[in-house]
């Protein structure tokens, strides 16, 4: 089982404990993921080139990718995958020059 399979495994625990798989279908996960994400954003909301809050800046960060996990597990799509055909349609669209 990798990391990423580990952690998986951690969130359906924390989720499924608490009866809260009948929530997470696909548009309420990725509404979730959205304003997980902007509150994220708002730790940097009018400040200038300071660094935001480290603690709520790892809290944020955290609640976007278990959100994001969730949202893959739900349509079976394999992370790692996933990223990797990502990196390599990059590497094809924004060539090194």
């Amino acid at each position: 089982m990798t990391d990423i399979q580990q952690l998986l495994q951690q969130i359906r625990n924390f989720r499924d404990a608490r009866d809260w798989q009948q929530f997470h279908n696909s548009k309420d996960l990725a509404l979730a993921l959205s304003i997980e994400a902007s509150e994220l954003l708002e730790l940097f909301l009018w400040k200038g080139n300071e660094e935001s809050d480290p603690k709520k800046l790892k809290e944020e960060l955290a609640d976007v990718l278990m959100y994001a996990l969730l949202l893959a597990d739900k349509h079976d799509l394999d992370i790692k995958q996933i990223i990797e055909d990502k990196i390599k349609r990059n590497n094809k669209k924004y060539p090194v020059e």
